[in-house]
């Protein structure tokens, strides 16, 4: 397929063929075209939050340049896809980690054996947010420490620019209230019981290795739900906003020198209005502390399959790395906010909250790793261990 007309070059057209939900197409390396393969009437998160922070002036996403829609009657369109500015970059940031990775854990592996024998303590994550780090951890982590730190300032950056418009009833910040919190802790608590009693079926189909630290999981099931209904236990002065959605490495590109964030269509197996609901941001903030961990795991698992016995060495480094990358992050982010509405005015209100969506996170991957990926169980599994 071509374009063409009297004032341009021709500008020749490229479908993408990488594993997504939809169908893209490159024009020219100008722009690309975002066709939607899940259709539902109304418009698409992707299309909205894209042409709101386009307006808005926001440069670190890809700008909207247009829409496909069908109208019909008066209803509301229907978003068939989206054409947004190409932005050149060098993979996503999923890519870019776990290069870095690879190359830390090649680090860890020539340290002599007493360094190797001692990695730095973890610590909670907000306590990390407010001392100083180990040396040993700054100089291992070394260049990613800037890249999770820019990330954070940018996340923070795009939550702002949600936040921005209370005159717009589509984007206006709205109060959490006891009943939203209520809500919020059914259906956290819905969700552990779901995913729990399907880990309940295929434990015995978990290697056998893992079955031991699965039933550690499941034995703990009262205390997870018991972490979620402390949600309802605070009274949180904190707005709901917009939010990504389904924030986490690979919905972000690197450009070699910046991050730009995209795919704001959230997951497309919900239906638009529930993709549509104003949340706490700190949901996004969890999404990507939870991929960092997937990253510093998935790396792992690729290295011992090939040598099993650097498990017990490399696994705490990776704890390490997970722990300390998500602490800059974090710290990043509640810098660049400062004040910010949305988020909670006290440590125990944002402790509470962050851990409950980052445990929450586990819990969504725990159930979507039992039915598409078993073998990579054992990440979201481990996940549980942070608390």
């Amino acid at each position: 397929m071509v374009f063409q007309n009297p004032f341009q070059k021709i500008i020749k057209s490229l479908i993408l063929n990488v594993e997504q939900s939809n169908t893209s197409v490159i024009y020219g390396e100008r722009f690309i075209l975002k066709i939607f393969r899940r259709i539902e009437a109304g418009i698409n998160p992707d299309l909205e939050i894209g042409r709101f922070l386009t307006e808005k002036g926001f440069a670190h996403i890809p700008q909207v340049a247009g829409a496909i829609e069908y109208r019909g009657g008066r209803d509301e369109p229907t978003t068939l896809a989206i054409l947004q500015d190409f932005v050149p970059n060098e993979g996503d940031a999923w890519q870019y980690t776990t290069d870095i990775l690879s190359r830390y854990f090649e680090h860890v592996l020539s340290l002599t054996p007493e360094v190797q024998a001692a990695p730095p303590p973890t610590v909670p994550l907000l306590d990390m947010v407010e001392n100083d780090f180990p040396q040993v951890a700054s100089e291992m982590i070394d260049t990613y420490m800037e890249a999770a730190r820019l990330l954070g300032e940018r996340t923070a950056e795009l939550h702002i620019a949600l936040a921005s418009a209370p005159d717009e009833p589509d984007f206006a910040p709205e109060p959490f209230s006891m009943l939203y919190q209520r809500s919020l802790y059914q259906s956290m608590r819905s969700l552990t019981r779901q995913v729990f009693q399907l880990l309940r079926r295929r434990l015995k189909d978990l290697p056998e290795t893992l079955q031991e630290e699965a039933k550690g999981v499941l034995d703990r099931e009262e205390e997870v739900i018991e972490r979620f209904r402390s949600i309802t236990e605070l009274r949180i002065a904190a707005m709901r906003i917009r939010c990504h959605g389904d924030y986490r490495l690979p919905q972000v590109l690197f450009t070699g020198k910046d991050f730009v964030i995209i795919d704001f269509e959230g997951d497309p197996a919900r239906p638009l209005s529930e993709r549509r609901i104003k949340r706490s941001p700190l949901r996004d903030v969890a999404g990507m502390i939870r991929s960092f961990h997937y990253a510093a795991y998935s790396d792992l698992l690729r290295r011992v399959s090939v040598r099993p016995e650097d498990t017990a060495l490399l696994e705490p480094w990776a704890d390490v790395w997970h722990q300390y990358v998500s602490g800059v992050f974090l710290r990043s982010y509640l810098n660049t906010a400062g004040r910010a509405p949305f988020l909670p005015d006290g440590r125990e209100e944002l402790e509470t909250l962050l851990h409950a969506f980052i445990l929450e996170k586990a819990v969504y991957e725990l159930g979507y790793e039992l039915n598409n990926r078993p073998d990579w169980v054992v990440i979201p599994i481990r996940g549980f261990g942070i608390f």
